[in-house]
């Protein structure tokens, strides 16, 4: 069985990380969704309040599991008896860190890979940095952001 980890802080899941999200479950056998706990960053939404809303916009894409961890992606892949890490790029600036990144994962185990998934050129411009800025300024998210997290942060405004 082929397990691939999108590993990511999510902060929040954005149409663009559904994409990624997307094209993966279509090439592999399970797909976890893995949501970074970072103790020297203090989030926008808690990491149970991301995974939340992940879960419930990926209601629908049956190969997909939602799940948090602390440390290591690789170790965290490693336990998860994943071959792949998902990694996604949007534009040419994304692919120096991710490189970097994934010549420091390979080192560490080369038996899991990284996978490089693009997403479709209609949300290269959106990261949960431009979403957060934009709700920050009282303006209009829900293109940028499925359902559940369109509505939760709407309440989550007016309390």
């Amino acid at each position: 069985m082929k397990i691939a980890i999108y590993p990511g802080s999510f902060d929040p899941i954005t149409y663009g990380h559904l994409d990624i999200l997307k094209n993966a479950a279509g090439i592999f056998d399970m797909v976890i969704i893995a949501v970074a706990q970072n103790s020297a960053k203090n989030g926008f939404l808690t990491v149970e309040e991301r995974v939340n809303l992940i879960k419930k916009s990926v209601v629908g894409i049956e190969n997909v599991e939602v799940d948090s961890f602390e440390g290591l992606t690789i170790e965290y892949a490693k336990k998860r008896g994943a071959n792949v890490l998902i990694r996604g790029l949007r534009a040419v600036s994304d692919f120096e860190f991710e490189m970097q990144l994934s010549q420091t994962n390979s080192a560490l185990c080369d038996e899991i890979k990284t996978v490089f998934l693009t997403t479709k050129p209609k949300y290269n411009f959106i990261s949960s940095s431009t979403i957060k800025e934009i709700y920050h300024n009282d303006g209009d998210i829900s293109k940028f952001v499925p359902q559940p997290v369109y509505e939760y942060l709407a309440i989550k405004r007016n309390t």
